[in-house]
């Protein structure tokens, strides 16, 4: 009997811990899920996203308006959100592009440059950074 069971797990293939040569799928990115039920139509379950999308959308129409600093300042609050809602909600549909650490460092630091660079954007910036005027005053002669 117990020769029986050694055969029997003997003519299993062993599989290998090695990655396949050859990629035939992708991986969901953790987390990419709906958001919101299958029930539900397209743009609700996708409501993350979208409501980034909306957000830097706004942003370039107040930038296309003529309120650079203002438009910038939006794009850049919306990416920051972005970041926010990749850690604070399980599934957040095509927001989710790689893992949930990668998501979150690309748009929180993207999201925070634009906010810095808006804030300090010509004429009366809002804040001012000596190292990054020299910065520019190096590079720009």
């Amino acid at each position: 009997m117990a020769a029986e069971a050694h055969s029997e797990g003997a003519s299993e293939p062993q599989r290998s811990r090695r990655f396949p040569t050859l990629t035939r799928d992708t991986a969901r990115p953790e987390g990419g899920g709906r958001a919101a039920s299958g029930g539900y139509p397209a743009p609700a379950r996708q409501w993350p996203l979208l409501s980034v999308m909306g957000g830097v959308a706004a942003g370039l129409l107040l930038v296309a308006l003529d309120a650079f600093r203002i438009g910038a300042l939006v794009i850049g609050l919306s990416l920051l959100a972005g970041a926010v809602l990749r850690w604070a909600l399980p599934s957040v549909g095509m927001l989710a592009v790689r893992s949930r650490f990668t998501d979150m460092l690309t748009y929180g630091v993207l999201g925070f440059v634009i906010v810095m660079l808006s804030m300090m954007v010509q004429p009366k910036p809002w804040i001012h950074i000596p190292f990054l005027d020299d910065i520019v005053h190096f590079t720009v002669r």
